[in-house]
């Protein structure tokens, strides 16, 4: 079959995928199909209905970007016998006490101390990390400094709940989606190495770092390439080449989020069975090809045949926030190239997925030949576009 005459559905599409298809030029390559509600906008979901909606829809290849339509789409592909990664391999990668307790077997060096909530402190003193058992951009993640603190952990916030829906249709417990892990406290860089699995091979795309607003948790900025040298990229590789296997991960893309200490090894945070579609700009502005053009070779059962070839240029994927919570009176328009999270007329607190600290406003690219320079690059255009924002500051409570 010709790749113009397969059939490519988009599973629960964000904007993000519209764009990045489309720039990868796949919409001329590939008859590309966009089927079901971004996930995140959903109040109440219905997933088997939804997953029936899809079963009808025809298609040669699934692909889908965010933690539960991957989850989706791996159970579509299953019932139809296409290809893709295992639903339940995705479920080990997503719940993650299952996949802390894989990585302990498989790569117990890269694995922090963790330890499921169940109405007590875990056998480790604090600080330390807590999150949900399933969970997405470090929604009701904090850290602990006493365990008095883990009687204020707030209940799901529906996404957990719609995660067990999905994930029951590949048999997994729906009671199991509730609670919090805790996890050793990490220190270092963090860095995301992403890749995919094809016939039982890991092939590792490349490494980003994540860089933090000085003095928060809040994430200002995400590098391509990472700066980081040869002997610690071969570290991080070993670790997903073990890791994959181990989770058993195969046909589909894959993220791993590392922290790599001054000294020592480096150990695991997360791994995420899907593409990491804020990075594809970067890549396919770094190497000439888009990670979203290797996911549809990958999803329609062919090898992406990507080449190690060194990167040229630094891409920057940067997070425009705010630390206090306010009114949205307006935003920018007509910037084709900046994906704008916030809507006028409500809060910021009311809208949006946001971290413990802060509030995004927006994310845009950039490109330098050198890191300095895409820094600079985006620390003057967040400077301009900041005070596009009309935020209005919310009335004190008397």
């Amino acid at each position: 079959m010709s790749r113009l005459s397969n059939q490519v559905l988009v599973v629960c599409p964000q904007e993000r995928d519209r764009r990045a298809i489309r720039a990868a030029g796949l919409e001329h390559r590939y008859r590309v199909r966009y089927a079901g509600p971004d996930l995140d906008a959903v109040d109440d979901l219905d997933a088997a209905a939804l997953l029936a909606e899809l079963e009808a829809q025809p298609a040669d290849a699934v692909i889908a970007s965010k933690d539960r339509s991957a989850l989706l789409a791996a159970v579509l592909a299953e019932r139809r016998g296409l290809p893709g990664p295992p639903a339940a391999a995705v479920v080990r990668c997503q719940h993650k006490p299952t996949s802390r307790r894989l990585q302990q077997r498989a790569v117990p060096e890269a694995t922090p101390r963790f330890a499921q909530l169940d109405g007590g402190p875990p056998p480790f003193p604090p600080p330390f990390f807590v999150k949900p058992v399933v969970g997405r951009l470090s929604q009701n993640a904090r850290r602990v400094d006493d365990t008095v603190e883990l009687a204020g952990l707030p209940a799901d916030d529906g996404y957990g709940e719609g995660w067990a829906e999905i994930a029951a249709l590949a048999g997994f417990p729906a009671h199991a989606a509730r609670g919090y892990i805790a996890e050793e406290l990490l220190s270092g860089d963090e860095v995301t190495l992403e890749g995919f699995v094809h016939g039982g091979r890991v092939t590792v795309v490349g490494g980003t770092d994540s860089v933090k607003y000085e003095g928060t948790n809040s994430f200002e900025r995400f590098e391509y390439p990472t700066r980081f040298d040869r002997g610690r990229r071969a570290e991080m590789r070993a670790v997903a080449e073990r890791l994959l296997p181990a989770l058993g991960f195969d046909e589909g893309f894959f993220n791993v989020e590392l922290v790599v200490p001054p000294e020592g090894a480096v150990r695991i945070l997360e791994v995420n069975s899907r593409l990491a579609s804020q990075f594809a700009p970067l890549v396919q502005a770094v190497h000439g090809r888009s990670t979203y053009d290797a996911l549809f070779a990958l999803a329609s059962g062919e090898d992406p045949a990507w080449r190690d070839d060194a990167p040229t240029g630094v891409g920057i994927s940067y997070v425009l926030r705010v630390f206090a919570d306010a009114f949205v009176a307006g935003v920018p328009e007509g910037e084709a190239d900046v994906e704008v999270l916030v809507r006028p007329g409500s809060r910021l607190s009311s809208q949006g997925a946001n971290d413990a600290q802060s509030f995004r406003l927006a994310i845009f690219n950039e490109t330098g030949e050198t890191r300095v320079e895409a820094v600079e690059r985006c620390r003057t255009r967040a400077r301009e576009l900041r005070r596009r924002f009309d935020l209005r500051p919310l009335p004190s409570l008397r």
